[in-house]
């Protein structure tokens, strides 16, 4: 087993390193064609902070979230401090971990920062920690990167590269008290199966603001699985686009929203390439007074993209008064020659068919009401594939429900 522990600086900036910049010089905010740019609602994408205005709230891409609970994230005045984090990697045998310089070459390959906080992140950090598995490597154990916060403030950035053929499965758990800002690559050769699942279970006050890129060879696979408890909050960009024909995306989420948490999900899948696939499935359960749920999911066909097959969905159970929810599913589509697309959305309360039935079986309500809540998760619980992760998030998920019921 190699291993490689870091405090506090494996792929993130300790105290001592360069302030993050804080320009306010405007950037534009504009439709493009090529495959770095999200839809019309996303800024150009750029790994200068400089292009970037400082946000205040009115921007389509920031106007849901809460600007004055970021720690200064978004406009300069937030620093690396001392505490910091600490990051320890866990891998088999035969998987290559590092960490480099800003000068690295396979730092950026999946694409520029889309907003201010994650061109501050990459402006920012010191050192990125790079993970390798050689081509034709087939692990039969996780990749674990444990990400776990002290208090300070971080910036981060983390690659992940699979050669041809590859296959892998990464988890990456963050828990603690931090604020962070990171950038997260994986970079899929041809005919490579990377599954990843990331795990946001952090402390009640801790600020996480990232931008997942995922670049998908020819007849490469792969599935992200982002799972979102904690936080005060929690603000996740993952974006994918293809380097050959025949890849495949699959994006599940799965997030509870408790009392005065804000947790954001803004996706892009990009299909730039011809016959590619993609399935995006986010469900969340919201509790408690001020409980904000954002999910954004943006779908781009782009006119060279024929054959293409997609389809997004986002399904949310609202369990109390005072949470809500902003679903948005967004579909452009510049090609008529596709297999399919479509996304749909819906925000509900319990179904009281659903709780009928079991409570006529002689179910209490109490119990009713977390099964149902059960079912609503269990088929993305299942796609982790990793049994004590699994394990534990169906412990979270009952710990959740207890105070939901109580």
């Amino acid at each position: 087993m190699a291993e490689a522990q870091n405090s506090p600086t494996s792929g993130y900036a300790p105290a001592g390193g360069p302030p993050p910049l804080g320009s306010t010089t405007a950037g534009s905010i504009a439709v493009a064609a090529e495959s770095t740019v999200a839809t019309r609602m996303s800024a150009s994408p750029s790994f200068d902070v400089a292009d970037f205005p400082v946000p205040h709230g009115r921007e389509e891409e920031w106007r849901f979230t809460p600007l004055e609970r970021l720690r200064g994230l978004h406009d300069g005045t937030a620093a690396a401090t001392d505490a910091g984090l600490k990051v320890a990697v866990e891998a088999p045998e035969g998987v290559t971990v590092e960490t480099v310089g800003r000068d690295d070459a396979r730092l950026g390959r999946t694409g520029a920062p889309v907003d201010r906080v994650a061109a501050q992140a990459y402006s920012a950090f010191t050192q990125a920690s790079v993970v390798t598995v050689p081509k034709e490597t087939v692990l039969t154990e996780p990749i674990r990167i444990a990400v776990h916060g002290e208090g300070g403030t971080a910036f981060g950035h983390q690659v992940v590269e699979l050669g041809a053929f590859a296959e892998a499965l990464v988890v990456i758990d963050h828990t603690g008290d931090a604020v962070l800002a990171a950038n997260v690559e994986y970079v899929l050769g041809d005919g490579a199966k990377l599954t990843v699942v990331s795990v946001q279970d952090w402390d009640d006050k801790a600020v996480h603001v990232a931008q997942h890129n995922a670049l998908v060879g020819r007849d490469a696979s792969f599935k992200s699985v982002v799972v979102t408890f904690g936080g005060d909050v929690v603000r996740l960009h993952p974006r994918v686009t293809y380097a050959g024909t025949g890849g495949e995306a699959e994006l599940f989420g799965l997030y509870f929203t408790d009392a005065g948490q804000h947790q954001e999900h803004r996706l892009l899948v990009d299909h730039n390439v011809p016959h590619c696939k993609s399935n995006v499935v986010y469900k969340g359960a919201l509790q408690g007074d001020d409980a904000h749920a954002v999910w954004i999911g943006d779908v781009l066909i782009e006119a060279k993209a024929e054959g293409t097959d997609t389809y997004e969905m986002n399904r949310n159970l609202v369990l109390t008064d005072g949470a809500r929810v902003d679903s948005v599913p967004n579909l452009e589509i510049e090609t008529g020659e596709i297999v399919g697309a479509g996304h749909a959305s819906a925000t509900g309360r319990f179904d009281d068919e659903q709780l009928f039935y079991l409570m006529a079986r002689g179910i209490p309500e109490k119990d009713a009401r977390r099964l149902v809540v059960r079912g609503f998760f269990a088929e993305l619980v299942q796609q982790i594939g990793v049994p004590d992760i699994e394990e534990r998030l169906i412990a979270k998920i009952e710990e959740e429900l207890e105070a939901a019921v109580a």
